[in-house]
């Protein structure tokens, strides 16, 4: 991924042989072509954690390159993230970006019911540069059925119609409690079954993509492009999932404060 020729500043060599390593255990040697060692090495590198992960030590982290975070804080409305605390403020402390996400379980309750769930327990946001924009997961869905034993395994159930009502409703009430939209994460394939394609969200709501490929591929109905990129589940350098961030470590920090 890194090139012989290319004339970056050490610093920056050194940001590439990171990603050439990361991309590696990744990717296997035949896909690093797709991946260029210096486009990687211009987008901050971060990662997502949640309970799995437990108490992360934030300084590693932060040492092997990790320039922002975001937390799982609460699913539905009945689970809290027991390490979220320690992972949150770590971070920060560390010195990362961090941000705190909501995993959806539409089929459980109302979408406003949710984010009031979630802003109450950690999903706030605040404009000091440091904080990222609560986000809310959407995918699969990881129970099989729906909450009348149905099997709403994929769209919980729900028709087009329904999921972007709740979308709507959850993204409204984080906006109405922290003055921010939410980052929506999601997959292309989830996003266009489960909302009928929908373009509504695009405009207002940044893009967290998941997708495990040497690139992005397409993007949900409606984006034209990614804020973060999920490339990795669960085996990078960086504890938990491995991402990057669509601009410069300036524009992260920007889009943290909200300008």
């Amino acid at each position: 991924m890194a090139r012989d020729r290319n004339p970056l500043p050490p610093r920056a060599r050194a940001r590439a042989a990171l990603m050439v390593s990361v991309a590696a255990a990744v990717l296997g040697c035949a896909a690093l072509a797709a991946l260029p060692g210096a486009a990687a090495a211009d987008k901050p590198l971060g990662h997502d954690v949640s309970s799995h992960q437990k108490n992360v030590d934030w300084g590693s982290a932060k040492g092997l390159g990790a320039s922002f975070v975001y937390v799982k804080a609460t699913e539905s409305t009945t689970y809290r993230n027991p390490y979220f605390g320690q992972q949150y403020d770590g971070a920060r402390q560390a010195g990362l970006v961090r941000g705190a996400y909501h995993f959806a379980v539409p089929d459980q309750s109302p979408g406003r019911v949710q984010a009031d769930f979630f802003v109450r327990n950690g999903g706030g946001w605040s404009a000091d540069g440091w904080t990222l924009p609560p986000a809310v997961d959407l995918e699969h869905n990881p129970y099989g059925k729906d909450a009348k034993g149905g099997s709403g395994d994929t769209c919980y159930g729900l028709k087009p119609a329904e999921m972007t009502a709740w979308i709507a409703g959850f993204s409204d009430e984080v906006r109405l409690r922290t003055g921010r939209r939410p980052v929506i994460y999601t997959t292309a394939g989830w996003w266009n079954a489960c909302t009928g394609h929908s373009r509504a969200f695009a405009a207002a709501h940044p893009l967290w993509l998941a997708r495990y490929a040497s690139t992005p591929g397409a993007l949900p109905a409606g984006w034209s492009y990614w804020t973060f990129w999920q490339y990795e589940n669960g085996s990078g350098s960086l504890p938990g999932d491995q991402n990057l961030f669509n601009g410069t470590s300036e524009q992260l920090r920007r889009f943290a404060a909200g300008r």
